[in-house]
Order: C-alpha cells, then structure tokens, then sequence
C-alpha cells in the first residue's frame, strides 16, 4: 500500500515523490525507511494528483496542525501533484507548509514560489551549509555548486510570494557553520531554524 499521508506530531505529511535532486549525506533515507511510526516511506510508483487528493480526502483538517508537504523526496519533484494536492487542502482548510531544498526552480524551469502563491502557507528551505563549495561537498546535488545560488533566490523569491519563509540547518554541520549560516540568512532577512538530525 502506498504511504502517501502519514501522522507525524501534530501535522499530517505529504509524501509525494521519492525523487531528489540531493543526495545528502546526513539525510534520513540512507539509514531508514521511514519516520516515526509512518512504516516504509518508500514508494513503488508516484500518485497521480487524483490519487493523492483521493487519499487526502480521507484525513480530517480538524484533526491537525497543518498539512506538510515532505516525504522521502523532494516535493517540488511532483510539482503538478503538489499544487493540485495543495489546493484542494486549502478547500479543506488545512494549513499548509512546504519543506523544500529549495531548487524546485530549478528542476520545474520555472518560478515555483510564484506557482504556489495562495497554496502554501509557510515555506522551510534546507540551507545545509554556509556556501556553494560547503553544500556541495555534503549534498552532492545534480546541480554542483549552483545549486547554491538558486537556493537562495528560491528564498528571496518565496519571500515575495509566499507569507512565511525560513531557513533550516541540521546540527550536525556544526557550530561555526551553524553561525555562518545565521549570517548569510540575516543577511537575506529570512530567519534560520537549527534542527536535530533525524
């Protein structure tokens, strides 16, 4: 059966896609196949939107915080399903949040804060490292060091857009590089979250 809703905290998740343009070295999926009490978050096919709306539609909005598009993939991957998903959670009347590496951009050619206006309600972008050689060497993305740059414009683009954006790092980079970090985030005035690793 396909995991493509699951409970985690007080927030229901979206798992959309498996696909990533990272492969991060800290990311949960080397060591696990799920979270929590999720089971296996690993899918044998990506859902149509049809298939995820049907699916969402089976979950009570009262029952949760928020609606959170994050999986074992990077949502962006499935744009299409992730804008038709998100519009009938706002129907609905979910919250909703998108937790990104931020190169949706990138891999749609396109501008996805600007597609997601109205949609999302809060955005959580990976920053990971406090430059572009930094984030390389520990995300290894399809994109090399440019990767970088776009995820920084994916932020200031989101801040136009969307009403909430932030950075997160994981604390396993350290405190020095957490602090760079926090710099280069106040820098572009989108405040940082430090999360544990899973």
């Amino acid at each position: 059966m396909q995991n493509l809703f699951y409970d985690y905290g007080e927030s229901l998740y979206a798992n959309l896609t498996n696909k990533c343009p990272n492969r991060c070295e800290f990311c949960v999926r080397e060591t696990a196949d799920g979270v929590g009490t999720a089971g296996s978050l690993f899918l044998d096919r990506e859902p149509d939107a049809q298939e995820a709306v049907s699916e969402l539609l089976k979950r009570d909005p009262k029952k949760y915080k928020e609606l959170v598009f994050c999986g074992y993939g990077e949502p962006t991957c499935t744009l299409s399903v992730l804008i038709e998903t998100a519009k009938k959670a706002k129907e609905l009347g979910f919250k909703t949040r998108l937790n990104t590496n931020g190169l949706g951009s990138l891999v749609n050619e396109a501008s996805v804060p600007e597609l997601l206006e109205g949609l999302i309600d809060a955005v959580s972008i990976s920053m990971n490292a406090p430059s572009a050689k930094e984030y390389d060497d520990i995300c290894h993305s399809e994109f090399g060091e440019g990767a970088f740059g776009a995820i920084l414009d994916f932020a200031s683009s989101c801040k136009t857009h969307l009403p909430k954006v932030r950075f997160t790092v994981v604390d396993v980079i350290g405190e020095e590089k957490i602090e760079e970090c926090k710099r280069l985030a106040g820098e572009l005035g989108v405040p940082l979250f430090v999360r544990r690793a899973l």
